[in-house]
């Protein structure tokens, strides 16, 4: 038999590696700019058309490179970075494996220009698929001009599942926001298709986390401080009272290095637990500084997952910091009683002061007869005459009166359809007992022909909103309410660029939005039947629910739209409705083409039958 293993040739090997390193143009922009960081640059910009598809640009002013480095450099485990298996344990740089461009090389065109400084003559390298096409001396400055054009030309599977310039744009402006954050000390630029998009001079780490994420956050920001044998942690915490349940930031930074550690999370949780409602988080911003010797980055090609000899140690600090840093501001909230309602107390002076309390007297009447009349009602003794003729058989000529009579101790009489009308609470009650009865103000129930029909007035209602904002979509003629004070969004870039995308979609629901430039947003109208609700806080979960979903067709973003809106809008569970709200409720229900399940498949009816109730009396 012949033999039948052999060595891959380069190229394929390259793109293999490719898969794992180059996974969307985010990658190719997260390892230079990397790149870009360690050779010591001052200014970083970048510049991308369509999202990364068709080409990225990413300078720098750094230490540059020689002829023979910058055409060493496209090779498989060439680097500067290490030199040997311990060096991994002393890492300060942001790469070390060498993988970066010769991966990029292998799916995209690449041009080079670099020169050293003090040097008048730089070196152009170009490369495509791994294949060098030429190179030649060049004059350009110093620093390093990397240019990747058609990314995934010859991997057209790998291209074909890219998603939308939306999604790929705010994933490319991600990855940047992660490097900038850690890296204050260097200005950075990102422009797409001509314009800027982020512009971040040198600064201070609060001034830069402002610079991206808006001026609002830096009122919600504490700072967080402490230096141990074992870790240097420092960076901000968000205030509990900005917790929410989307639109967070949160980042660990480990040496100047972005990492996921959803161990060290909860830690940071463990230090708000009780200062913040269940399903809610904060932001926070912590940069951890420890001996590189104590933590191992070699474990996935990203290079965001690290593990840590001491985890159990730094969670404890981590812990106890964030808990120092919420009592060094007062930032835990005080008890705060809810006095709504409640009666006012008199304060009285000293003892000699008091008055006698006297003992409470209980009175007793001696004449009530339980079998000869009704309860009280607000301090009457009604009696039922009457009442032997509902024990009359046929036989004896009787049957049953068309009303019992209420005799008042007054003398004055009125029948118990009278006495419905003359207390509203009793003529409510009623009403709604008519058709529908509401319980623990969650279900409604009322009768139908096969038993007894069950509602979840909150999954009702989403229903019908949900199904009222599509059919708004798909006509474009969306009610607006206009605001008479518009209100202003503040986004940072990444998720800015979702909103301008969804734009269309909104205005279809009745939004009217300006852009004003920066990640800023005025908001002007509303749909109608949201008033009640915070108009920035429904803009930025559209954006955060289309953000996690991906959504890459217009069906999809009309769906998580109209679905998030009707989440935000739809009544909740708890809430005390009338006879008039529930009949409207369920006529409107019973109008929707599904009435069964919400949107996304939960139950909204449920029906006991009528064999069932018998037999739980039978």
């Amino acid at each position: 038999m012949s033999d039948i293993i052999h060595l891959l040739p380069d190229s394929v090997a390259n793109q293999i590696a490719a898969g794992e390193v180059i996974q969307r143009p985010a990658s190719v922009i997260k390892e230079l700019v990397e790149n870009a960081v360690d050779a010591g640059a001052t200014r970083i910009d970048v510049v991308v058309e369509e999202a990364g598809k068709t080409s990225i640009q990413v300078v720098d002013d750094g230490k540059g490179m020689s002829e023979t480095d910058a055409r060493l450099s496209f090779e498989r485990h060439a680097t500067s970075k290490i030199r040997e298996a311990g060096d991994l344990f002393a890492l300060h740089t942001m790469g070390f494996r060498g993988e970066a461009l010769a991966s990029i090389a292998a799916v995209a065109q690449v041009e080079l220009n670099t020169c050293q400084p003090g040097k008048e003559i730089g070196t152009c390298v170009r490369i495509e698929g791994s294949k060098v096409l030429g190179q030649e001396p060049v004059a350009c400055p110093a620093g390093s001009n990397f240019t990747v054009r058609n990314l995934f030309f010859n991997v057209p599977a790998r291209r074909k599942f890219l998603k939308s310039n939306q999604t790929e744009l705010s994933n490319i402006l991600q990855e940047f926001e992660r490097v900038a954050l850690v890296h204050e000390g260097i200005a950075f630029s990102l422009a797409h298709n001509g314009s800027v998009v982020l512009s971040l001079p040198k600064a201070t780490r609060r001034q830069r986390i402002v610079g991206i994420f808006g001026k609002k956050l830096n009122e919600q920001l504490l700072a967080v401080e402490v230096e141990t044998s074992l870790v240097r942690l420092s960076g901000f915490v968000g205030k509990p009272e900005s917790a929410r349940k989307k639109g967070f930031h949160q980042y660990f930074f480990v040496n100047g290095r972005y990492m996921r550690h959803p161990y060290f999370h909860k830690a940071v949780m463990e230090a708000f637990e009780q200062l913040v409602p269940a399903g809610e988080q904060v932001s926070y911003f912590l940069y951890f500084e420890v001996d590189p010797a104590n933590i191992d980055v070699n474990i996935h090609p990203t290079k965001t997952e690290i593990k840590f000899e001491n985890e159990l140690a730094i969670w404890q600090i981590v812990v106890a910091a964030v808990k120092e840093s919420l009592g060094r501001f007062n930032a835990v909230p005080m008890i705060d009683f809810d006095m709504e309602g409640a009666p006012d107390i008199p304060v009285f002076g000293g003892p000699a002061s008091r008055p006698a309390v006297a003992p409470p007297v209980v009175e007793v009447n001696p004449d009530f007869n339980p079998f000869a009349s009704s309860p009280a009602s607000h301090g009457k003794k009604p009696s039922l005459k009457g009442w032997e003729t509902l024990y009359d058989g046929p036989e004896q000529g009787g049957g049953f009166p068309a009303g019992p009579v209420w005799e008042e101790t007054d003398g004055r009489t009125e029948t118990a359809e009278e006495a419905v009308d003359a207390s509203p609470d009793l003529q409510e009650t009623y009403e709604s007992s008519a058709r529908h009865y509401q319980y623990k103000n969650k279900y409604i129930m009322t009768a139908v022909k096969s038993g007894l029909m069950v509602i979840d007035q909150h999954r009702a209602h989403l229903r019908i909103l949900y199904d009222r904002y599509r059919a708004q979509m798909e006509r474009g003629n969306g009610q607006s309410q206009g605001l008479l004070f518009p209100e202003m969004l503040q986004l940072p870039p990444s998720e800015a660029v979702v909103l301008e995308h969804l734009s269309d979609e909104l205005h279809a629901l009745g939004f009217d939005l300006s852009v004003l430039g920066g990640g800023s947003f005025s908001i002007n109208a509303i749909p109608a039947g949201t008033e009640k609700l915070d108009p920035v806080e429904v803009v930025r979960g559209i954006v955060h629910s289309s953000m996690e979903k991906g959504c890459r067709v217009e069906e999809d973003v009309h769906h998580y739209i109209a679905l998030s809106l009707a989440r935000i809008a739809a009544i909740g569970q708890g809430r005390p409705l009338s006879g008039e709200e529930m009949e409207a409720l369920v006529d409107d229900l019973l109008a929707c083409p599904n009435p069964n399940q919400t949107p996304d498949g939960k139950i909204i009816v449920a029906i006991l039958g009528q064999d069932e109730l018998d037999r739980l009396f039978g």
